[in-house]
């Protein structure tokens, strides 16, 4: 087959392509008018993890040429134009522009749907509580600075819940103008520089390492000055127009938990965790005996974390625990912690289908 012909089949397939994506969405609309009918989410967590598994499980099975990586990723992009067409769904993250953040809600939502910076988690919150926002997107837990304890606080305090939830590895990316070795500054966030520094001074053994307030404002540095580059996201690099140049090895790679914010949890996926909050008296063995309750029902505990409260007389624990919380046995264990006087309070900070890693790279 000669080159010409192969474009020409390649043309054909594409109009293909477009006629079945046109199609597709005509079909998307459908379901967005039932779902606005019916009072329901247009983005379903569960449902979306669903189908990019088994689109992944059909590709295997036909032995084919793409990628895994690359089947979500055409499918992240399908599915983010979708949404855009139905709601005009917009996303606040914590910025600016470029942040972690932003990478890992653009990572999800996909480039279609319209996103809003906010300097602070108090703005997120205000965003989806005041309903100029679907969702939120914030981080909850570091790998290399633990708990975000403001996330967990504002939990807390608001009548907003966790909806979904965003586990994230990346690797960090070093960015400049061109890709030459003449750099002499890097520019990036303190905890990066700080993670990257012995990559970083292998690789560039005669840049000075500085800090700076964000990633995106090292990349609005490295964007003025051909001799200064900025480590931070491949998204930063996108914003900027810059190039990457070195990604960190494997071993530097960062993971964070995002949640996604909402003004109800999720719906059940058949395999969810449950955030909680709860506020014990302050006494010897207070945490075992909020335990014990989960423990003698079969439920996982998987994670806790604890925080101050106004009151000395109290503590305060958050748990996540296995099972969303309109399981019969849950329900339970909530009651049975309140009717026994081991709980002062518990409050339910949303339930969320259990993700899988997704790797940036």
């Amino acid at each position: 087959m000669s080159l010409e012909e192969v474009r020409i089949k390649i043309d054909s397939i594409d109009q293909q392509l477009l006629r079945l994506l046109n199609e597709r969405a005509e079909l998307v609309h459908t379901v967005g008018e039932i779902k606005r009918k019916d009072d329901l989410d247009i983005y379903v967590p569960g449902r979306e993890d669903k189908l990019l598994r088994k689109l992944a499980e059909i590709n295997r099975a036909q032995n084919g040429r793409l990628t895994e990586r690359a089947i979500r990723a055409i499918y992240r992009e399908i599915m983010s134009a979708a949404l855009a067409l139905e709601d005009s769904l917009k996303i606040a993250y914590l910025g600016p522009a470029g942040s972690w953040t932003h990478q890992a809600a653009v990572n999800k939502f996909g480039h279609c749907v319209e996103y809003l910076a906010e300097a602070t988690t108090e703005g997120v919150f205000g965003q989806v509580a005041a309903q100029t926002a679907d969702y939120g997107v914030l981080p909850i837990e570091h790998s290399t600075e633990g708990a975000v304890h403001h996330t967990l606080d504002h939990l807390s305090d608001s009548s907003l819940q966790i909806y979904a939830e965003i586990l994230w590895r990346a690797d960090a990316a070093v960015m400049a103008q061109a890709p030459n070795r003449s750099i002499t500054e890097i520019h990036g966030r303190a905890q990066m520089i700080a993670h990257c520094r012995p990559w970083l001074m292998q690789s560039f053994p005669g840049a000075r390492l500085i800090e700076s307030a964000s990633s995106n404002a090292a990349a609005a540095l490295a964007a003025q000055n051909p001799a200064v580059a900025a480590l931070g996201t491949p998204l930063s690099a996108e914003l900027h127009d810059l190039r990457v140049i070195a990604t960190s090895p494997r071993e530097y790679a960062t993971q964070t938990r995002f949640i996604i914010l909402g003004r109800r949890s999720g719906p059940p996926s058949g395999n969810d965790n449950t955030m909680l909050m709860i506020h014990s008296k302050d006494r010897v063995g207070a945490l075992m005996e909020v335990l014990q309750v989960f423990a003698a029902r079969n439920v996982n505990v998987r994670q806790i974390e604890n925080r101050p409260t106004n009151s000395g007389a109290e503590a305060r624990f958050f748990l996540e625990i296995s099972g969303h919380h309109s399981d019969a046995t849950l329900r339970q264990a909530i009651s049975a912690l309140e009717i026994e006087g081991i709980a002062v309070q518990v409050k339910v900070l949303g339930s969320y289908p259990a993700p899988g890693w997704v790797e940036e790279r």
